[in-house]
């Protein structure tokens, strides 16, 4: 049987649609032999291994109105447009409103990867869900970091910021990997262009301690088509699977919207169903097994909660 993998992009807001194609998955019983996320990805990521339906769609519909979320006054206070220590620590510890279930996370056989950036070398570092403790997701919030909207993460005395500054697509990682097939959620419609990165005086004065990143974010237009012209290559060679927006977007990376992020969570949840026979042949997977979860073993998991 082959190895596939799942690659969650970023794209802050705009991942309410990956959270509605990962509900989907869910709903179908889908799970995957190895995940890579990157940024807002990397979250829903988690959300998915750990098996909690629902749960990033209320990152993207409730938990926004919050004050600790985001906002002017977030970045004015901590430096941090997004609020990650309110999103992925007083939100989602085992005592937060909204949890992630780490158990299930580390249990599920599947192995994670989250990409984060050392700020000092500007090379992607690939997290493991091992090295990322129970109630310490910095690896998750270092991920998400944007730089200038965001401060880097330290961890374990290296600063690390927005994994999409050096690998946005980890399409070559997951292939190094050992990947045969690679399932991608893209954030953006397939006819997306990145174009240089704006208010370049602003990430260059914000990140001035940390010359690769503005380096890095300075060539991100170049190395994002680069990993796009690639994973698109593979999808017509049959090794990818892309799941992209179907429909055109109204919103960027910081619309606070819930209407507009639930529509898009549910375009996701939609495109799905349209190419429900297609992801099943894809995955080698019939539709009769994928409904008795055929990748994902449910007694074993549940032996291996048990006796932990």
């Amino acid at each position: 049987m082959s190895k596939i993998g799942l690659i969650v992009e970023g794209g802050g807001m705009k991942c309410a649609y990956s959270a509605g194609v990962l509900d989907a998955f869910i709903d179908n019983n889908i799970n995957f032999d190895y995940c890579i996320g990157v940024s807002a990805g990397s979250a829903n990521a988690a959300s998915f291994i750990a098996g909690q339906k629902g749960r990033n769609r209320r990152f993207y519909t409730d938990h926004i109105k919050e004050p600790g979320y985001f906002g002017l006054k977030s970045y004015l206070k901590c430096h941090n447009l997004f609020g990650l220590q309110y999103i992925y620590g007083t939100l989602s510890n085992s005592d937060g409103a909204d949890a992630l279930d780490y158990k299930h996370l580390i249990m599920n056989r599947t192995e994670f990867l989250i990409v984060a950036t050392d700020a000092e070398t500007g090379e992607a570092r690939y997290f493991h869900k091992e090295e990322m403790p129970k109630d310490d997701y910095r690896v998750i919030m270092a991920s998400s970091a944007l730089p200038g909207a965001c401060l880097p993460v330290e961890i374990d005395g290296r600063y690390y910021c927005d994994g999409g500054v050096a690998d946005s697509i980890p399409i070559q990682k997951a292939l190094d990997d050992g990947c045969d097939k690679v399932i991608v959620i893209m954030s953006k419609t397939r006819d997306f262009v990145k174009k240089p990165e704006s208010l370049r005086g602003f990430y260059s004065f914000k990140c001035r301690k940390f010359p690769k990143i503005i380096e890095k974010l300075n060539h991100r237009h170049i190395d994002y088509t680069k990993s796009q012209k690639l994973t698109y290559e593979l999808e017509a060679q049959g090794k990818v699977m892309v799941f992209a927006p179907s429909q055109p977007m109204n919103m960027g990376t910081f619309t606070m919207d819930a209407k507009a992020n639930e529509e898009l969570y549910e375009l996701g949840i939609k495109d799905f169903n349209s190419v429900k026979n297609k992801f099943f042949e894809f995955m080698e997977l019939p539709y009769e097994e994928s409904i008795s979860n055929s990748r994902i073993d449910k007694e074993q998991m549940q032996e291996n909660l048990a006796a932990n």
